[in-house]
């Protein structure tokens, strides 16, 4: 009986100086992971998060010996997926592709959100950042930053700029590039990416801030014209194609991401691993060769850095939204 209670006595106490280290008996005995973890992302299949995502899951599992289940909610703008996630035990097995929708343009355009976007996640890395490429129908006149603001300022208003949607990222960049050069142009709002890019082709509108994913083929075959990128560095998928920083507008930027992030209160042992193993694959030449090809930029940041930049990323476009009314359709 003796032995009994010394043996419960000695448990306890491994247990308390566990929970003191802040290491939970639980997760001392299993080492992480132990069992699949599921990515819950916030589009439906098929898009351009799990093209981006979906190899990373699989290298993810191959390094962690679990199989990454990957869980497709679609809706909401994001908010659905992203809530799910921030109510999720954080214990490392329920995890976000956050995006730019998620934590950037959905928080600051819809009034009630059930999450916080800073408080209730954990940032691991960012894997992307996907510069908006500005195109415009190939027989649109201008052939260049420099030449579309002239031709704009020479025609005030005549201009049909397309975008999928108010409040998106190619409608808030926009805004943006007509504030920073004093264009006059017309906006016209479309219910998604795919609608205002037939658009384009058409010929019903004449130019889109679009992801450069959704209209290279576009581009390649000569429909559309590039006339530069949102970014601060070219593409390696069109090396010929000058970013808005070297056209005569240092800074202008305009990036959607993708990343992975945990409910809040996940044990940084389990979001070190993580981002250990991310960044592995991410740098990895494979990837970077992959994210290139379609048009991305591979990221691989720590989660103070990612942390950071959503910050900047929300100051930057809560000012532009709330100066010019921004509602979401």
């Amino acid at each position: 009986m003796l032995t009994k209670v010394n043996t419960m006595l000695k448990t306890a106490i491994v247990a308390m100086l566990l929970l003191i280290a802040g290491v939970s008996p639980a997760l001392a005995q299993a080492p992480y992971p132990n069992k699949p973890i599921r990515w819950i992302v916030p589009y439906a299949p098929g898009g351009g998060a799990d093209a981006i995502a979906r190899p990373i899951a699989l290298k993810l599992g191959e390094a962690l010996g679990q199989q990454i289940i990957y869980d497709n909610r679609g809706g909401g703008g994001g908010l659905i997926a992203a809530e799910a996630v921030a109510r999720s035990a954080p214990d490392g097995y329920t995890l976000l592709v956050a995006a730019t929708n998620t934590h950037v343009f959905a928080t600051l355009l819809n009034e009630k959100i059930a999450y916080d976007p800073v408080k209730d996640f954990a940032p691991i890395t960012k894997f992307d950042s996907t510069p908006n490429v500005l195109v415009a129908n190939s027989n649109f006149p201008a052939r260049n930053i420099q030449q579309l603001v002239a031709h704009a300022k020479a025609n005030p208003g005549k201009i049909n700029w397309a975008s999928s949607g108010n409040g998106t990222g190619g409608h808030l960049a926009l805004v943006l590039f007509a504030q920073e050069t004093g264009i006059n142009i017309l906006h016209v709002p479309y219910k998604g990416a795919g609608p205002a890019t037939m658009a384009i082709l058409a010929g019903e509108s004449d130019l889109e801030f679009a992801n450069t994913g959704v209209v290279m083929p576009h581009i390649k075959s000569g429909k559309f014209r590039a006339l530069g990128f949102a970014g601060m560095k070219r593409l390696a998928a069109l090396p010929d194609v000058a970013t808005f920083n070297e056209s005569g507008y240092p800074g202008f930027d305009s990036s959607e991401f993708k990343g992975l992030m945990a409910p809040a209160g996940t044990p940084q042992a389990i979001i070190a691993r993580l981002h250990d193993e991310l960044v592995k694959i991410i740098r990895s030449p494979e990837a970077t060769a992959r994210l290139e090809a379609s048009g991305s930029i591979p990221v691989a940041n720590t989660p103070e850095q990612f942390a950071e930049n959503l910050r900047l990323e929300v100051a930057k476009w809560g000012k532009i939204i709330r100066d010019n009314n921004i509602k979401p359709d």
